[in-house]
């Protein structure tokens, strides 16, 4: 008989359909923030997107800090938490990728804690993964009303749905996990405008990766109706949205669609389903060989998912259901349609040889996503077979 728990996590609401910068002043005024400080990368800075935000606030604005780079390395969350404390920040919003969120949410935890070197976010790393999940770092203790964030996403990566954040150590070329349940954003706001700047590509790619929250924890053995229902429905909008997306990116029904089912995908992430090896090996990819985000689902999940088939075909086939084909195996329909949306395919496409497998095999076997794997991994020779078939 199944059985767990299902928690809800500390967002107050969701906001979409609307403005991001008039939202953003509705919530501060609501929140009584009057020192509103905005992270970002430097991509977005230079938008219309950003200059909305920031003259909607009017002068609730104390600052800005455009310095986040790909995969959150620490040294940004060390200089953009340097830059709101000296802000005096008393509430921060995240406008970008997942990048930009998984960054903001740590520099709230240096903040909490008046973290100012690199060496110094060590004791917040999460605890040792235990049965596929990391617990947050006990030192963590944000205090009676510590500092929170609001956040407008730019892209489908979902980071803003979850609490713990994966930051780059580029000493050692690994993505650790950071988080707390405060740390989550208490409001997200899902514009479709705000996504207007962001390149086809990285919309595509990052749609791809909602795709893989969804078909991960589909397929997981702790999968239970709830989880089920969201996947489900998040791969009938995600499945349908990109490719409209891709034919009209001026579609702005197709953007909104592809919004909601990015919320959906990630939605049972509360209830203890988490997600496998696509994931954990993409932490690897993007840390230590630098592959964006959404490109590692890409080239990943179609060869975790065969790779996985022979303990997991039947639950496979929700996914197979999910894309309207039933009879066809899930791996040939993700692999299609990465393949139709003109994303990489292979290893090989985003510059990975079979030089840095045995590195990627072995790093992946500290990411709590592949301790998570439907088919167990218990070496780094098992990492290496998928990578084989995906190389």
């Amino acid at each position: 008989m199944l059985n767990g728990i299902h928690g809800h996590q500390d967002i107050e609401r969701v906001v979409y359909g609307r403005p991001a910068g008039a939202a953003v002043a509705v919530e501060a005024e609501r929140l009584g923030a009057t020192r509103v400080f905005l992270t970002t990368s430097k991509s977005v800075a230079g938008t219309a997107l950003l200059a909305s935000v920031a003259g909607a606030l009017g002068p609730r604005h104390a600052g800005t800090y455009a310095g986040i780079t790909a995969h959150s390395p620490r040294a940004c969350v060390i200089e953009g938490a340097a830059a709101a404390r000296a802000a005096k920040a008393d509430l921060i919003v995240a406008v970008g990728g997942g990048s930009v969120i998984d960054a903001t949410k740590t520099i709230l935890i240096a903040l909490w804690h008046g973290v100012t070197t690199s060496d110094g976010l060590d004791p917040y790393r999460a605890g040792r993964p235990r049965g596929g999940a990391a617990p947050s770092s006990p030192a963590i203790a944000p205090g009676p009303a510590p500092l929170r964030m609001l956040a407008v996403p730019t892209t489908l990566s979902a980071a803003e749905f979850n609490a713990f954040a994966g930051i780059s150590d580029t000493r050692l070329g690994i993505k650790e996990s950071f988080g707390h349940p405060q740390a989550v954003p208490r409001v997200i706001i899902l514009d479709p405008a705000a996504t207007l700047h962001t390149p086809l590509d990285l919309m595509l790619s990052t749609g791809l990766k909602a795709v893989d929250h969804a078909v991960e924890r589909l397929c997981s053995t702790l999968a239970h109706p709830f989880a089920i229902g969201l996947g489900v429905e998040a791969l009938r909008l995600l499945t349908k949205a990109l490719p409209r997306h891709r034919a009209d990116p001026g579609d702005m029904a197709a953007r909104l669609d592809l919004q909601f089912g990015m919320w959906l995908s990630i939605g049972a992430g509360t209830s203890g389903v988490g997600v496998g090896a696509s994931h954990g090996i993409g932490h690897v990819l993007g840390a230590a060989c630098g592959v964006p985000h959404g490109h590692t689902s890409c080239v990943m999940l179609p060869s975790v998912l065969r790779w996985n088939s022979v303990v997991n075909a039947e639950r496979q086939r929700r996914v197979s259901e999910a894309f309207g084909q039933p009879a066809a195996a899930a791996a040939d329909l993700v692999a299609g349609l990465v393949g139709d949306l003109g994303l990489p395919r292979r290893l090989a496409d985003v510059g990975v040889g079979r030089d840095r497998f045995r590195e990627i095999g072995e790093k992946s076997m500290h990411d709590r996503a592949v301790l998570n794997n439907p088919r167990p991994i218990d070496r780094p020779e098992q990492v290496m077979e998928i990578l084989e078939l995906a190389a």
